[in-house]
This record gives C-alpha cells, sequence and structure tokens, in this order.
C-alpha cells in the first residue's frame, strides 16, 4: 500500500452561479492512450488549495498506472456552463465532477458514461457506495450518469458563547426551538440565523427539505412541474417567515450569496447556520472547532428520518466520464482511484466531507461528533433533490422566486401565502412544458 499524504485543507462551498463561459476542451479527443484531462470542481478554499490537496494524488494515480492526469479545476460558477458547452461541443474532458444534483439533467444530454454493471465492476462494484448518495446519480430506473465522490448534508451548526450568553440551555432539534432561541438571540445588533437568500441553489437546498416536511416533492411522480401545491407554498413561505414574520434573519440576509453567513457566524454576529460541512472555513474565519457545535437539521417535531422527518436534501459531487473518451479504460481506472478507500479517506478529510463509499466511512476520522451527524444524517434522513431533466431549471426559477420573496421580507413588504403561490406561479410558468 502506498504511503498516504498530507493535504491541504479547505472549504466546500456549493454556490451556484449559471454565468455562460466558453468550453476549456479537453483531450478525450487525442491519440495519446497515456494521458487524461480532468476537470475538479472547486472544493477548497481556492482554485490553488484544490491544486495543492489534488496534484500528490494525479501524481501517485500516474507512478501507479503510467497515465498523467491533466488537472483543471473550475469554479462552480462556470463549471454547468462549461460542461453544457462542451456536452454540445463533444469537446470535452475524459473525466469531471458534477454538482450531484445535476446528474439527471446531464444525463438526458448523452454526453456522459452510463455506469451499467460492467462499468460499475470496472471501478470496483456499485455495492461500496452509500444508498443515499447513489440516489443523486441519475434519473431512477436507468443506469447512473455518475458515481458519488463527496458527500454532504445540512446540519444546525450553533455558536456556543452566544447560546451560553442569551441563556439558552440545550440546541434546538425543532423549529419552533429554532425561533424560541433565534428570538433570544437577536438583540444587541446579533441575529439568530443565518441564511444566503440571494443563493438560487442554497434556497433549493432549503425550501426542498421543508418541503418533504409539508408533504411536498415539487414535481409529480410522472416528472411535472408542481411548484404551486399547498405543500411547496407553505415550505417556501415557512423559510422566508424566518426574516419576515419570526424576525431571526437579518435584513441584510437577503442578499447573501457569497458564505457571508457563514462569516457572520465565525463572527459572532449570528448565533446559527444551517449548512454543508462548514469546519474548514470556520476555522479560516478563525473560530476554533470547541466553539462551536452541531445538531441535525430541525424537523417540526420528533426525530429525523424519512418521509415527512427528512432535514435535508442529499448533497455532493459526483464523478463522471465523458462518453466519447478516447480513453475509456484509463478513465474507469482513474474513477477507480478517486473512489478507493484510501483516496476517500484523504479526500474527505481534507474538504471536510465524508466519503460515500462505505469502507471509508469506517475510519476514525469520521467518528468525530461533528462528522458523526453528517454521516447519520446521509444515512437515514437525507432526500436527493428531484432527479429529473429539468432539475438545474427547477433551481433557477424556485431558487429565484425565493431570493424575491426574501428581498420582499427585506423591504418590509409583506410575505403572505398569496404573494409566495403567485412568484412559484410565474416560477412554473417558466419551466419546459412536458
Amino acid at each position: 500500500m502506498r504511503r498516504i499524504r498530507a493535504a491541504v485543507t479547505g472549504a466546500v462551498t456549493l454556490s451556484l452561479a449559471f454565468t455562460a463561459t466558453a468550453c476549456g476542451g479537453g483531450e478525450s479527443g487525442t491519440s495519446t492512450p497515456k494521458t487524461l484531462t480532468y476537470w475538479a470542481s472547486n472544493q477548497g478554499s481556492s482554485l490553488e488549495v484544490d491544486k495543492k490537496v489534488l496534484q500528490p494524488e494525479l501524481d501517485a494515480f500516474e507512478q501507479e498506472t503510467g497515465i498523467k492526469v491533466k488537472l483543471e479545476v473550475i469554479p462552480w460558477s462556470d463549471l454547468l456552463n462549461r460542461i453544457l458547452t462542451a456536452a454540445t461541443s463533444g469537446q470535452g474532458p475524459d473525466v469531471l465532477n458534477i454538482g450531484n444534483t445535476w446528474s439527471a439533467s446531464l444525463q438526458s444530454t448523452g454526453a456522459l458514461l452510463p455506469f451499467d454493471a460492467k462499468n460499475f465492476e470496472a471501478v470496483g462494484g456499485k455495492d461500496r457506495f452509500v444508498d443515499s448518495a447513489l440516489g443523486s446519480t441519475g434519473t431512477p430506473g436507468k443506469d447512473p450518469a455518475a458515481v458519488p465522490l463527496y458527500s454532504m448534508v445540512y446540519a444546525l451548526y450553533y455558536n456556543k458563547q452566544m447560546f451560553k450568553d442569551a441563556g439558552i440551555a440545550k440546541p434546538p432539534t425543532t423549529w419552533d426551538e429554532v425561533i424560541a432561541a433565534g428570538k433570544k438571540l437577536s438583540k444587541d445588533g446579533k441575529w439568530g440565523l443565518g441564511v444566503e437568500g440571494s443563493n438560487l441553489s442554497n434556497n433549493i437546498h432549503q425550501v426542498f427539505a421543508l418541503g418533504k416536511q409539508h408533504g411536498a416533492d415539487f414535481f409529480t411522480a410522472d416528472g411535472k412541474a408542481d411548484f404551486t401545491s399547498d405543500g411547496a407554498v407553505a415550505a417556501v413561505k415557512q423559510y422566508v417567515d424566518l426574516m419576515a414574520t419570526q424576525k431571526i434573519v437579518a435584513p441584510g440576509n437577503a442578499e447573501y450569496a457569497q458564505n457571508q453567513s457563514l462569516s457572520d457566524f465565525a463572527k459572532d454576529r449570528t448565533g446559527m447556520v444551517l449548512w454543508q460541512t462548514p469546519s474548514q472555513t470556520f476555522a479560516s474565519q478563525g473560530m476554533a472547532p470547541e466553539e462551536w457545535g452541531v445538531v441535525p437539521a430541525p424537523v417540526a417535531s420528533g426525530k429525523p428520518g424519512v418521509g415527512k422527518q427528512t432535514n435535508s436534501m442529499v448533497a455532493g459531487i459526483n464523478m463522471a466520464v465523458f462518453k466519447n473518451t478516447k480513453n475509456l479504460d484509463g478513465a474507469l481506472k482513474f474513477v477507480k482511484f478517486m473512489t478507493s478507500d484510501e483516496e476517500q479517506i484523504l479526500l474527505n478529510k481534507a474538504y471536510g466531507s465524508v466519503p460515500p463509499v462505505k469502507g471509508a466511512q469506517k475510519d476514525p476520522a469520521f467518528s468525530d461528533p461533528s462528522l458523526t451527524v453528517i454521516r447519520d444524517t446521509l444515512a437515514t434522513s437525507a432526500a436527493a433533490l428531484p432527479q429529473v431533466p429539468e432539475e438545474s431549471q427547477f433551481e433557477t426559477v424556485v431558487g429565484t422566486a425565493v431570493k424575491e420573496l426574501f428581498a420582499d421580507a427585506a423591504a418590509g413588504r409583506p410575505v403572505t401565502t398569496e404573494s409566495v403561490r403567485a412568484k412559484l406561479e410565474k416560477a412554473q410558468q417558466q419551466m419546459p412544458k412536458k
């Protein structure tokens, strides 16, 4: 077994801004079988951090296989459009990272290699992966378009000193308790809960979990948009009401889209935040691990679980192969390498995420209480976002509707059931007709 190398830690960010950009191209069209191109997503606090984490692993892969991997780390703001451009032109990389919520959308382009039984066997077998992570790899009933690489879920992080100063004896586990704690914390220029009101994807992640708690899925069983059901409307209103009615969220959060809520939390300006694996960001902001705690994201009552007890979407990164690669054997070897137990332990430790590979999850590194919450949520109470081709449009139009409602709340305009429904009706009209 080769030596495990030290990796540089970095913060995971998943905010998506769908801005157009030119395709960088790949080497899938070359005749060099000993070369692969790899588009990695920006998981660390900078592109340079990711290069420092990944390059030693790529060098080790080359040493073992003789295959050189040419790395490009792509910001989240560019990644989806780079992939879509590559899918249209056929000029893509050999291997790439994708946001797991995009799996069905990208699968529908036909550009990604299906992971059928043969291809799964080539990367070590399908049964190595956690079931909930596999649930975000493509349309149900079809061969997955990717395999899981990094797994994350939402949890509730709380500032221990702020809780102590406010006389809050224990962290909240229900929404009523979140609101009660938030009201005690919201004084003297400080606030109870931080949100990212202008971050479209984050908006979707939060209202999706709340939708499940209200019995809504945002899509019908046959894949049609269903944004105006009573449950969907109630979920969106409940989320925006944290600012509009409960007033435990600062009005300025309506403009947040770049992890400012994490900075507020680390700087003792906000007592709670719902986030995915933010420990590295807290550390980079000077917040020591003993200064914060974590509990499962809240539910209406009782214990997180399935159905109406869902408390998070399944977040994470998947690894895909472009179907027109000229080095399929090498690409599959690289996927197998990156999802091996050893690499999964090293990479997920570096990024503060949890391995979606069962064997790697057993490593003591993931028994830390903060990661145990994530691991248990992933296994028992997280649900995949709708695996439909229109998922990316869903993030855009409903995420924008929530953003506009937060802007109304920040400006003091009333947020009513009727105004929420109207926004969601407009969003539904913008979806492709089926």
